[in-house]
């Protein structure tokens, strides 16, 4: 469903001349999975993500959703996505029937379509008790409620999720987690990054741990820890990365995070 090959990424920079955000990226991520992306801050998730959703274009290599190339194919791939993050920023003054509908109409739903499809998600999300308030009087659960909404409101068999959990209260964010589960049960392919930690041992068919650039590991849980030697995933990461970085456990604190 994702073919990523060779992916490189780099931006011009005034002292450097350029500074290389990925590198020679690679990876498979298949229909029924949760392909999880792990990495210190500034690894190069975000960029990642972004290029899959056609926001940037890469440097060098190629990646293709459902067939359809980022740079060369990008509406179509826009067709096969979904994107949800923890920026909740929307549009203030409509309510969440009206941003869903907004966006439905962007993908070219014929309205009953559309009325049957948001009836269906409202109902499994539980968004029939504030579809009708206005975005700038929901809370932040509502607003990621709403945010997935309009992001399966075409059926995509794709889904992106970039620090998705981030603001959220502990209720909202597990519930954020078992709408992601059951949309992997559906058959979708959902990419996921995260810095937590316990939501990608929860979550995570497949992880990919990224550093500078580059993954430096991947695989399902049990086999990362098979080939480890350590059961708990932060630990796992934590000597992975410090085993290139040079990181002293100590006092130290290494900040995990899931957006770079």
């Amino acid at each position: 469903m994702i073919e990523v090959r060779q992916l490189r990424k780099e931006y011009p920079d005034l002292r450097k001349g350029s500074v290389v955000a990925i590198e020679d990226l690679s990876f498979r991520a298949d229909p029924g999975q949760i392909f999880g992306l792990l990495g210190l801050n500034g690894a190069g998730k975000t960029t990642v993500l972004r290029i899959l959703s056609t926001i940037l274009a890469p440097t060098a290599g190629t990646a293709r959703i459902g067939g359809y190339d980022v740079v060369e194919s990008p509406e179509s791939v826009r067709r096969q996505i979904g994107f949800v993050s923890n920026n909740l920023v929307g549009y203030e003054r409509m309510s969440g029937k009206e941003m869903v509908a907004f966006f439905g109409r962007l993908h070219a739903m014929d309205e009953a379509t559309l009325k049957s499809r948001m009836e269906l998600i409202f109902d499994w999300l539980q968004i029939d008790d504030f579809k009708n308030v206005l975005g700038s009087k929901m809370s932040t659960g509502m607003k990621q409620k709403v945010s997935i909404a309009r992001a399966i409101i075409h059926d995509p068999p794709v889904l992106i999720f970039d620090e998705a959990t981030v603001g959220l209260d502990v209720l909202a964010a597990r519930s954020l987690l078992k709408v992601i589960r059951e949309l992997r049960d559906e058959g979708k392919c959902v990419i996921f990054s995260t810095h937590h930690m316990r939501e990608a041992e929860y979550l995570c068919d497949h992880i990919a741990i990224l550093n500078k650039g580059r993954i430096i590991t991947e695989g399902s849980l049990e086999s990362l820890r098979m080939e480890s030697g350590q059961e708990d995933l932060e630990e796992l990461f934590f000597q992975t990365v410090s085993s290139l970085d040079g990181i002293s456990d100590g006092n130290s604190q290494v900040t995990v995070e899931g957006a770079g």
